[in-house]
């Protein structure tokens, strides 16, 4: 079985558990987006939400994409590094005053507004100000992204977005208000999406109500699709990059733009969550009565997706090369869902093994806990070991 390449050596001396970032596999993946999208009219903006570390931000932004924020925190974060106001999205469901305050101070791109109660509060917010704020309605497609229900977001029954019967009422209190400026629509129904059909569905959608906008006289020059796209978890050494080549070429095919139109795309998890792994150690070995048990130092208050939504990363040993028996490996956490993978094929193990828990770049280090007042986790890059 192919490990990825690490160097175990000079991990032997730090303390665990801590992440480990391939700096050079995140530039390859940042080369391969900016080759697929070169040409067109198309913008990234990255979703800070899936990691947030600053390394990780200032390299993202050296490339001259956008943010996707979802805090006024984020906001903050991506202006401080690098991260150009007029690229940065700032979207979510229960934007406050202050978040808000924030993103009109800094002349953002966009706000994604979710529903008629945010949109009042933006334009007396923006009245305040004597600002003028720019909008992209994020509607709710029903488009059903095939994935966990707790990363669906783009179905009636989700909390997300603006429900289609309530367009016209928005465009009349657009009208009336005075201080937004309407710039385009924005979705996004789901995330970790391995089914491109999916998004084939959303393009449909999208060119529906483009249509619908046209006919109450409205042209928007945006078009924001979201996020969402997979990575392929089970097999990191073999598609170490998302197929972005897939993913551009079929929006580029079912979308197609008006003259001066632009098409945005909110992209986390497929940026980022390849070049992180969790890097922790064997504490125990427990022989279990029908099992056998690896305990290792890190836990869900590391990385919580395997708890949250029973998410599965590949794990190797990389201490080891005897051969492979069954292990349940699970942290030290007070909690029964603490458990990273049950009944999953490992090298022979013992006690001090370092043990790579890996894809972990998105939606670990930023969802760390000190949870059992446990130390939250070290970050180190492959460019300064």
């Amino acid at each position: 079985m192919i490990k990825g390449n690490f160097p175990t050596t000079q991990f032997e001396s730090f303390e665990t558990p801590f992440y480990f970032y391939d700096m050079a596999l995140l530039r390859e993946t940042l080369d391969t987006i900016r080759k697929e999208t070169a040409g067109k009219p198309f913008h990234i903006h990255y979703a800070i939400k899936a990691n947030a570390n600053e390394e990780i931000l200032k390299l993202i932004a050296s490339y001259g994409f956008g943010a996707d924020c979802v805090s006024g925190n984020e906001i903050l974060r991506a202006l401080e590094c690098g991260f150009p106001a007029h690229r940065i999205a700032f979207a979510g469901v229960g934007k406050t005053d202050r978040e808000i305050r924030i993103g009109l101070e800094n002349d953002i791109f966009c706000f994604n507004v979710e529903s008629m109660a945010e949109l009042e509060v933006l334009n007396e917010l923006a009245a305040e100000m004597g600002k003028k704020a720019p909008v992209a309605l994020r509607i709710n497609p029903n488009v059903d992204a095939h994935t966990h229900q707790y990363i669906t977001t783009g179905l009636n029954e989700n909390k997300f977005g603006i429900n289609e019967q309530d367009l016209p009422t928005l465009l009349r209190m657009i009208a009336d208000g005075g201080h937004i400026n309407l710039i385009g629509m924005h979705f996004h129904i789901g995330s970790q999406i391995t089914d491109l059909s999916s998004f084939e569905d959303l393009c449909v959608k999208a060119l529906e109500l483009r249509e619908w906008f046209h006919t109450q006289g409205v042209t928007l020059p945006v078009i924001n699709v979201g996020g969402g796209l997979g990575i392929n978890y089970h097999h990191p050494n073999h598609c170490p990059i998302a197929d972005f080549e897939s993913y551009f070429r079929l929006f580029e095919k079912y979308l197609k733009l008006e003259e001066g139109q632009t098409l945005h795309f909110e992209l986390g998890r497929s940026v980022v969550a390849p070049c992180g792994s969790l890097i922790t150690r064997v504490i125990y070995v427990k022989e279990g009565i029908q099992k056998k048990f690896l305990i290792v130092d890190a836990g869900m208050t590391e990385l919580i997706r395997p708890a949250l939504y029973q998410a599965f990363h590949h794990i190797e040993n990389i201490s080891s090369e005897k051969p492979y028996t069954s292990y349940d490996v699970v942290g030290p956490v007070c909690e029964s869902s603490d458990v990273f993978v049950r009944d999953f094929m490992l090298n022979e193990s013992k006690r001090g093994d370092l043990i790579a828990i890996r894809s972990a770049g998105a939606y670990g280090e930023t969802m760390a806990s000190n949870y059992n007042l446990r130390e939250l986790p070290a970050s180190r890059y492959s460019d300064n070991i």
